[in-house]
């Protein structure tokens, strides 16, 4: 099942026309670039530190060590991208799906009137990529939930969306 876009956005083409299914929205592409500048800054550290200490430690043969980062460096930069891809979310009438994992699949179900705490969290990183994270919190700490990477007009708007149809639904219990 495809979650990016044709043209790589991540939501709109993400969405599903099946009938009565869920519309599924994927993240954004900010967060893909976020994670691989982020992997690329730390792998790039390690692999200087690998080819530099050993090889005037040691000699430099020994500096071929650096190699093993750089080998981890592509894998995480394949797997980075099968982890973005897999992340979604849809809004049903009742409540919010999220979806991820590349090996084993988890879905989360959040009832709107289940929510107790919607927030909207952006940390320095993020904030420089232009993202936010939508974290929801219900009464079960299991259920916590975490859309991360969204753009911060659409986690704005989802966040005011939940917190509206939360007080909708709880207002029976």
């Amino acid at each position: 099942m495809e979650t990016g876009s044709p043209d790589g956005t991540g939501t709109a083409g993400a969405a599903q026309a099946t009938g009565d299914g869920p519309v599924w929205t994927g993240l954004p592409p900010g967060l893909l670039r976020m994670r691989r500048l982020l992997l690329v800054v730390w792998l790039g550290l390690l692999t200087l530190a690998t080819a530099l200490l050993p090889g005037l430690l040691a000699g430099p043969a020994w500096a071929a060590f650096a190699l093993l980062p750089l080998a981890l460096l592509v894998w995480g930069w394949t797997m980075l991208e099968r982890n973005w891809r897999s992340w979604r979310y849809a809004e049903r009438a009742d409540d919010l799906l999220i979806s991820r994992g590349v090996l084993w699949r988890e879905e989360t179900v959040v009832p709107y009137g289940r929510m107790q705490l919607v927030e909207v969290t952006s940390g320095p990183v993020e904030r420089y990529f232009g993202l936010a994270s939508v974290q929801l919190h219900t009464a079960a700490a299991a259920t916590d939930a975490t859309i991360p990477g969204l753009d911060p007009a659409e986690a704005e708007r989802l966040r005011d969306r939940l917190t509206e149809l939360g007080e909708a639904r709880s207002a029976g219990l």
